[in-house]
């Protein structure tokens, strides 16, 4: 047997950084998690018709971005507040993690406006701000994507723009878990000092471009073989329960304050 295949094994290979591999993993993976999670149900006891939550959220951005009024924005951040506290603790804690970023960050921006004594303005700003990204948060994270798709053609969105989005949303699934393995493959090859990590990175990049680019040549050829006209059809009919109408009752006071209070 030769010497070298006795010999002991000593080698160590140097240390290197690869936090940006791990950062991207990570950044991926919350991603995937994020939208697999949105298959599985509605989250926490907010359990209203997908079509009702979809209307009533456009409605409810529509009157909080017209309101004059303070004491009409921050009833409707109590009424959010109320009905986000019937959510699950991960719910909550995602959905006011967001909303506070986006208020703070708006608050820092106005900070100009304060000093040249426009106080108040700055602080309706920043609570309209608040609001309306926790009600879209809301609409999110408590509504299945199939859901909302369906509810924006029940609303006569254009069959198009249904399927844009729809076809987005898979291939942010697929090519998520596709580069996914290769950064998996990346990390794994790369022992010791790797100089040309980077340049690896801009290699997975052109790898995601012509993969996406076959995908979308299969899917077409699949639907033109199945004779996919483009055209969306909703089956079933809406079937309103007890929550339903204490979602609408609730959605209609909200706009009679705004009749009232909104406007001045």
């Amino acid at each position: 047997m030769p010497e070298w295949m006795i010999k002991e094994e000593d080698y160590v290979p140097d240390k290197d950084r690869d936090g940006f591999i791990g950062k991207s993993i990570l950044s991926i993976l919350g991603i995937l998690s994020r939208i697999k999670s949105q298959g599985s149900g509605n989250a926490g006891r907010y359990i209203v018709d997908a079509n009702l939550k979809v209307v009533f959220t456009l409605v409810l951005v529509l009157l909080v971005s017209l309101a004059k009024s303070s004491t009409f924005v921050v009833v409707v951040i109590v009424y959010l507040i109320v009905v986000l506290s019937l959510q699950d603790a991960g719910t909550i804690v995602r959905v006011l993690r967001v909303s506070l970023i986006m208020a703070v960050f708006t608050f820092v921006m106005l900070l100009p406006a304060m000093v040249w004594g426009r106080g108040s303005n700055a602080a309706m700003l920043t609570g309209k701000v608040f609001a309306t990204v926790t009600a879209v948060n809301l609409l999110s994270r408590t509504t299945r994507w199939n859901d909302i798709t369906g509810a924006l053609r029940s609303l006569h969105v254009p069959d198009i723009f249904i399927l844009v989005l729809d076809i987005t949303i898979k291939y942010i699934v697929l090519l998520g878990e596709f580069s996914l393995n290769m950064l998996y493959a990346l990390k794994l090859r790369s022992v010791g000092k790797d100089r040309g990590k980077y340049q690896s990175i801009s290699g997975i990049a052109g790898s995601m471009f012509v993969k996406s680019r076959e995908m979308a040549e299969d899917m077409y050829s699949a639907m033109e073989c199945r004779g996919f006209t483009g055209e969306y059809k909703i089956s079933g009919r809406i079937r309103l329960g007890l929550a339903d109408y204490a979602y609408i009752l609730a959605n209609i006071g909200i706009a009679f304050t705004f009749i009232y209070l909104g406007r001045v």
